[in-house]
């Protein structure tokens, strides 16, 4: 499962939480004061057209990839997808998705930084947790 977000939208240091190196860490006022002042361009929230369009645009790379989808959800501020393994190194196919998603909102007169450095990445190594992760995107799905 890979879980990416928009630019600016939950930085280090959020009072939800936000995850560094694989961990869940508490919320950081200072660090997150401090990452809102760095900011170099304006925290990016995608409307429902900019979601369907990011949609697509993964849904059509992963065909390019040859590559499966179990679960997709995007939102305002960040995406899930559950898939399958391919021969290329996790960093590698997120960028595949990450650019497919920017030329398209481009496309489609978007300007400016789009999503973030960073990624989240969860492995499933059985069935059930590949089926509890499927889960938890489609659910999250019904709140978009």
């Amino acid at each position: 499962m890979l879980t990416w977000t928009t630019y600016g939208s939950w930085l280090q240091g959020d009072e939800r939480g936000y995850v560094k190196n694989g961990k869940v860490l508490a919320v950081n006022v200072g660090l997150r004061q401090a990452n809102m002042l760095a900011q170099k361009a304006k925290t990016v929230k995608l409307n429902q057209k900019g979601q369907k369009i990011v949609r697509s645009a993964i849904l059509s790379e992963a065909e390019n990839l040859d590559q499966k989808i179990y679960a997709i959800a995007v939102h305002s501020n960040h995406v899930h997808i559950v898939l399958n393994p391919i021969a290329k190194p996790i960093s590698k196919i997120l960028s595949h998705y990450k650019n497919a998603t920017r030329l398209a909102l481009e496309a489609n007169g978007f300007v400016g930084k789009l999503w973030t450095k960073g990624y989240d990445k969860r492995y499933c190594f059985n069935e059930d947790e590949l089926k509890s992760k499927i889960d938890y995107v489609r659910k999250h799905n019904q709140n978009c």
